[in-house]
């Protein structure tokens, strides 16, 4: 496993954008969690953009290395795999599953098929987001075994929780970089999807006004978001709470997308044709949320 140094203050330089399309965490977390919910968010982050970016590369060049003596995109995918369950068992509740084909050799497991290792790299980010949930600030000082029982090794929690955090950083970079050799454009370089809009009257816009809970990524570890939705001189507006604003354009009656992300919004209604929740579409995963008022 490699590591990343990182820099003071580089994180001050990045643009600020909005929750909804970084799927970051809300700025005013809960008691005890803000170090833990910046790891979520950060962390679910990456995990995203690498299942997008393994998703988007042919199968046909997943044996492709810029040069020689580097990883292949097959052999990337499979030490994500394993380092992830080695990482998100270090400070997790749960140990790592284990199968068959933890004997098996990396260099075999490189040249799985695409659909094989996307599968396997989905399933260790599962795992992890799980892992992640256990995750709080006065729990990230206590030191748990590395290396199996008998090696005797601690480690806190914290520092595997950064190692996570910054190896999946640091192996999205490496796929970017190796997208870009092969003419391809990373997913955190798209630009949003060109999409039209419609024009609703304000009485249905006000139909959607309300506060919405949309529980955390099952997929990704990203933290859970309140939205706050609102109607602002003809446009509907989201708000995660304690971030920028959005407008969120309509693409029908129920559905709305934003032109800052790919993200898009579904609004659910009950049987009596009242509006109960939304579905916040992102990143390949369907997040249903809750009405609150």
């Amino acid at each position: 496993m490699r590591f990343i140094r990182l820099l003071p203050g580089a994180m001050m330089f990045l643009p600020a954008m909005p929750l909804v399309a970084q799927q970051m965490p809300n700025a005013a977390p809960r008691s005890g969690t803000a170090v833990a919910e910046s790891f979520r968010g950060i962390s679910g982050l990456f995990a995203s953009r690498l299942v997008t970016a393994f998703d988007s590369i042919p199968a046909a060049k997943y044996g492709f290395a810029p040069t020689p003596a580097q990883q292949t995109v097959g052999y990337i995918a499979q030490h994500l795999v394993d380092a992830n369950y080695a990482l998100c068992e270090r400070f997790g509740r749960a140990p790592r599953p284990h199968g068959a084909d933890d004997a098996v050799a990396d260099t075999v497991k490189a040249k799985w098929p695409k659909d094989t290792l996307v599968k396997e790299l989905r399933a260790s980010f599962v795992f992890c987001s799980a892992a992640l949930s256990t995750v709080d600030d006065p729990g990230l000082a206590v030191e748990v075994p590395i290396g199996g029982a008998a090696s005797g090794a601690k480690q806190q929690r914290a520092l595997s929780l950064l190692l996570y955090a910054t190896d999946l950083a640091e192996h999205y970079a490496q796929l970017a970089s190796y997208m870009r050799i092969m003419g391809m454009v990373p997913p955190s370089s798209l630009s949003p999807f060109a999409r039209t809009a419609i024009e609703l009257p304000v009485g249905v816009l006000s139909r959607y006004v309300g506060t919405y809970e949309v529980p955390a990524s099952r997929q990704f570890g990203s933290p859970a978001l309140t939205l706050e939705v609102t109607v602002r001189d003809g446009a509907l507006i989201v708000r995660p709470v304690g971030q920028p604003e959005a407008r969120l354009w309509p693409a029908s009656e129920t559905d709305f997308f934003l032109k800052v992300s790919n993200a898009t919004l579904t609004f659910t209604r009950g049987a009596d044709g009242a509006v109960t929740g939304l579905v916040l579409h992102s990143n390949g995963e369907d997040r249903p949320g809750t009405k609150v008022r």
